[in-house]
């Protein structure tokens, strides 16, 4: 059994057209655009990065981007998971899969930053090979 909002407004004692509130995740263009200035001034102070900081930080990229992907085809490994499966270690009453998963996607990921360097022009049989 299904009622309309007016009436589930009326059981609880509430209003139905009460006013929306703001989503503070969302901010104006201008603040937005401000924020974005001061983190690239940050980040200028900071240049250049070292070798050690540049690993550390390409590192974490992986393995963020390995386990943001997965998430979201399913993948059970939390993001200290995915780093520890990462790193060759299994974890307790995890599925085999998703531990594969995350070892394929950073293979798959390695390779194609491999092709970059090399500059290995893109055809059908990397495409394919990227798949596989």
């Amino acid at each position: 059994m299904y009622i309309t909002v007016r009436q589930a407004a009326e059981k609880w004692g509430i209003s139905s057209n009460a006013k929306k509130p703001e989503d503070g995740r969302f901010r104006a263009t201008e603040s937005l655009l401000t924020a974005i200035d001061r983190k690239k001034r940050e980040l200028d102070t900071r240049r250049p990065l070292t070798e050690g900081e540049r690993e550390r930080l390409t590192e974490e990229f992986i393995i963020e981007y390995t386990y943001n992907s997965n998430a979201i085809e399913g993948n059970t490994l939390t993001l200290r998971e995915t780093d520890m499966a990462l790193r060759g270690l299994t974890i307790d009453r995890k599925p085999l899969k998703d531990h594969m998963e995350a070892v394929g996607h950073k293979e798959a990921f390695d390779f194609v930053r491999d092709l970059l360097k090399e500059q290995v022009p893109l055809s059908e049989s990397i495409i394919k090979q990227i798949w596989n």
